[in-house]
C-alpha cells in the first residue's frame, strides 16, 4: 500500500511539472507574439501599439490579438499573417457573429468601470433596466431623448449619461458639458442645457475627454448612443416605445 502511495504521489508531482512547463511554454508563446506583433505594427503604422491580449481562437491555428484601441484582428501563431474583419462560426440555424459577441462583452467591461459617481443619472421610481447614454447637450435628438426622460423613468428605465462632446476639446458644448459635470446639481444643470439655457461656466477635475475618448474606442460616431446593460450599442433616438421594447421586450 505504502508503495502504491508513493507511486501515485510520484506521477502527481510529475503531472503538474509537466502542467507548469506547458503553462510556461503558453505564456512564453504568448508573450513572443506579443512583442512580435507590436513592434511590426509600431512599425507599420507610425505609432506605438499596445497589446492588451492574445488568445486562441475557435478556429483551429487562428490567433485573436486585441488592441490597446479596442480593435480586434487575428493572425497565426508565427504571427507572419494579419487579417482584419470579424469572425463568423456557421452552424445549422445561419451564421454567428464571434468577434461582434467578444465586442459587446468589451463594451459592457469598459461601461461598468466607469464609476457611476462620474455620470448625470436620473432614477425611476421602480428600475427595471438601465441604459448608459453617450450624449451631447447641443444634439438635437440628444435633446429629443431627454425630453423623453419622464416617459422613459415611468416605464422603469434608469438613464445614466456619459459626456460624448462631438468634436472633443474643439467642440462648442466642450466647455458647457465641463460646466455641467462640475455642477453642484448635475440633473439640473444637463437638463437646462439641454433646454438651450445659459449654465454659470464652471471648472474641476472632470471625466467629459475620458468619456469622449472611450466613446471613440467604442466606435461612436454620432448621439445619442445608447448601451443596454449587456454591452449593445443602439446608435441614435429612439421614442419612448421603441426604446421600452428594446430594453425591456415589451
Amino acid at each position: 500500500m505504502k508503495h502504491l502511495l508513493r507511486t501515485l504521489v510520484a506521477s502527481a508531482v510529475c503531472l503538474l511539472g509537466l502542467s507548469q512547463a506547458a503553462f510556461a511554454q503558453d505564456q512564453a508563446w504568448s508573450e513572443s507574439l506579443r512583442t512580435s506583433l507590436a513592434g511590426t505594427l509600431s512599425q507599420a503604422t507610425g505609432a506605438s501599439i499596445d497589446i492588451v491580449n492574445v488568445k486562441e481562437t475557435p478556429f483551429a491555428g487562428l490567433i485573436e490579438v486585441e488592441l490597446s484601441t479596442g480593435e480586434r484582428l487575428f493572425t497565426d501563431a508565427k504571427g507572419e499573417f494579419l487579417v482584419t474583419g470579424d469572425l463568423f462560426r456557421a452552424q445549422s440555424d445561419g451564421l454567428v457573429n464571434l468577434s461582434a459577441i467578444e465586442r459587446q462583452k468589451d463594451v459592457a467591461g469598459w461601461i461598468g468601470a466607469i464609476p457611476e459617481s462620474e455620470m448625470v443619472i436620473f432614477e425611476p421610481e421602480q428600475t427595471k433596466a438601465t441604459i448608459t447614454v453617450f450624449t451631447d447637450v447641443d444634439c438635437a435628438y440628444c435633446r429629443r431623448l431627454h425630453g423623453d426622460l419622464e416617459k422613459n423613468l415611468a416605464n422603469g428605465i434608469r438613464v445614466r449619461y456619459v459626456a460624448y462632446p462631438r468634436g472633443g476639446e474643439a467642440s462648442e458644448a466642450y466647455p458647457k458639458m465641463i460646466s455641467v459635470w462640475c455642477s453642484d446639481d448635475r440633473n439640473k444643470s444637463i437638463t437646462q442645457a439641454k433646454h438651450g439655457q445659459n449654465i454659470p461656466s464652471r471648472d474641476c477635475d472632470n471625466p467629459v475627454l475620458e468619456h469622449y475618448a472611450l466613446g471613440n474606442k467604442i466606435g461612436i460616431s454620432g448621439t445619442p448612443a445608447i448601451v443596454l446593460e449587456d454591452g449593445s450599442v443602439i446608435p441614435g433616438y429612439l421614442e419612448p416605445a421603441q426604446l421600452s421594447a428594446t430594453v425591456l421586450g415589451q
